[in-house]
């Protein structure tokens, strides 16, 4: 019986989180003679139409904007996580003048809100003359305060006779970063992978404020220009939606097979 009532109670609690992802599945496939929203809700499409789907793949340049925002994430996520490791690196495993300031600085950047932000790196990437262009999104979102704390606290919790080893056998700096740091952090790596992945692809304000041309707009501003254009059209707008989760489910499940591998690695060592 407990285990029932267990079964039970994770049922439940995976429905308030699956609930509305279904809700919005259901209101891109039911067919215009369904009502989308009703009492007691009918999340059952009858018959299941594609119709919506193609609506929101072209009375936009929906593939020009998914296009966009795989570029945005090739090249904002990798940098992103190799920008932290590089910084995080030197703050946990090398001493020098000013270790501890630099680390408490970059650390209170993380209690800062993200619109006070935007005014100073938008007159910063207008003097760079990058205003308007696929560098003014990116470069700006390679450095973060928590990929550094999170991959700091990971590095200073290697043993230390590893790190020793590793410069008695003649090790550099920089190998011991590449062959060891990065090996020991494989779980923090792909769990900043993830983060940075949803972070980029549902990125909204920064590129709202530092695009005009809509041709260079992600994901996430294409769906805000499909309700722009369907208006009320509920229907088009959760198609529009759900097919930009996709991407984002298929990531995941990829990513968390390595986050749990990493961590049955490091059970082992």
């Amino acid at each position: 019986m407990r285990k029932a009532g267990m079964y039970v109670l994770l049922t439940a609690i995976a429905l308030v989180f699956v609930g509305p992802f279904l809700i919005l599945l259901s209101a891109g496939l039911k067919p215009s003679s369904q009502p989308v929203f009703s009492f007691p809700p009918d999340i059952i499409p009858r018959p299941p139409v594609l119709d919506w789907v193609k609506e929101a793949w072209t009375v936009i340049p929906y593939p020009t904007y998914l296009v966009n925002s795989l570029i945005y994430v090739g090249v904002m996520v990798p940098a992103y996580v190799l920008v932290s490791a590089l910084c995080a690196y030197p703050l946990a495993r090398m001493s020098f003048r000013g270790n501890t300031l630099i680390f408490l600085a970059i650390l209170s950047t993380m209690f800062l809100p993200g619109e006070v932000m935007l005014i100073p790196r938008f007159l910063v990437v207008s003097q760079l003359g990058l205003a308007d262009t696929f560098a003014g999104v990116i470069l700006p979102g390679l450095l973060s305060a928590f990929g550094i704390f999170l991959l700091r606290q990971t590095f200073a919790g290697v043993p230390r006779e590893i790190v020793d080893a590793a410069r008695t056998d003649g090790c550099h700096e920089l190998r011991i970063f590449w062959h060891v740091m990065l090996p020991a952090a494989r779980p923090t790596l792909a769990i900043l992978g993830i983060l940075g992945f949803v972070s980029v692809w549902n990125s909204f304000i920064w590129p709202l404020v530092v695009l005009k041309d809509s041709a260079k707009y992600p994901i996430a501003l294409g769906i805000a220009y499909l309700s722009g254009v369907t208006g009320s059209d509920v229907r088009s707008q959760a198609a529009g939606t759900m097919i930009s989760i996709i991407p984002v489910v298929v990531v995941f499940m990829i990513m968390q097979r390595h986050v749990l591998e990493g961590m049955r690695g490091a059970v082992k060592g």
